[in-house]
């Protein structure tokens, strides 16, 4: 935020971005009253997908990213040294040391983007979408699911650059799996999207990290739901299996890390 005009360009960039997407999906609806048939995603359900994923996106833009794309430079000029000898654990520093404040604009346009679908399906009939304080709190804890698994992505992205050397592709790894992320995961349940199903949702989990806390405030779970309850409990899952292999890829990296004075 030291230089301010840099910092308002930015923040304008992010609001016309997100301006421009919610547009288009806008357009979308104008042609149709869900996406897929008897998905559930109809157009206020998806705005609140919408915004959930520009509040994850936002979170790990502000607080990860830019820590990450760093971190081969750490390696190259030998500074990743330093960072070694302090008393502190090496990831959690490596991880959060800076703050792009920016990209909060996103998180705050997705929270006001949240809070209008939400009224609007609360106020819909003749099924009005009732919200308790546990589905709230469900929704909150959520959330840090989905960050911790795409966080998880990240790092493990980033340590790969301890063996490469430099690893200057990480935003577009990054951008290329996290957009499955961006969609309902009913689209791919199907056809030829099977295999992408089962690849993003059980072996790099990015399909439960907006899926879950989106239909859990949009549609929240009942009873009834006999699928619902254990994708949510997959998502718990997924998140401790993330962090966990991704600090076995951090630890490993650092392993084979040589200093710059050796």
């Amino acid at each position: 935020m030291t230089f301010r005009v840099n910092f308002l360009i930015q923040c304008i960039s992010s609001v016309s971005w997100s301006a421009m997407n919610y547009g288009f999906f806008e357009i979308v609806f104008s042609y149709t009253g869900s996406i897929g048939a008897d998905s559930g995603w109809g157009k206020y359900e998806y705005f609140v997908f919408l915004a959930t994923t520009w509040l994850i996106n936002s979170l790990i833009q502000t607080f990860c990213m830019p820590n990450a794309q760093e971190f081969s430079e750490l390696i190259r000029t030998g500074n990743l040294d330093f960072a070694l000898l302090k008393p502190i654990d090496t990831q959690f520093l490596i991880s959060f040391q800076k703050v792009e404040w920016s990209s909060l604009t996103n998180g705050f346009m997705g929270l006001g983007v949240l809070i209008y679908s939400l009224s609007q399906l609360a106020s819909r009939s003749p099924t009005p979408l009732v919200l308790s304080p546990l589905t709230i709190v469900l929704y909150i804890f959520y959330l840090g699911c989905g960050a911790a698994i795409l966080y998880s992505v990240m790092i493990s992205l980033a340590a790969t650059s301890i063996w490469l050397g430099r690893n200057q592709s990480l935003y577009n790894f990054w951008f290329y799996i996290t957009n499955f992320s961006r969609y309902p995961m009913e689209i791919y349940a199907r056809s030829w999207g099977l295999p992408l199903f089962v690849l993003f949702t059980f072996v790099i989990p990015v399909l439960v990290v907006v899926n879950v806390p989106a239909r859990l405030l949009a549609d929240p779970l009942q009873s009834q739901d006999t699928w619902k309850w254990p994708l949510a409990g997959f998502a718990l899952f997924a998140t401790g299996m993330s962090l966990f292999v991704s600090r076995l890829i951090f630890k490993a990296a650092l392993r084979s890390y040589r200093s710059a004075s050796s």
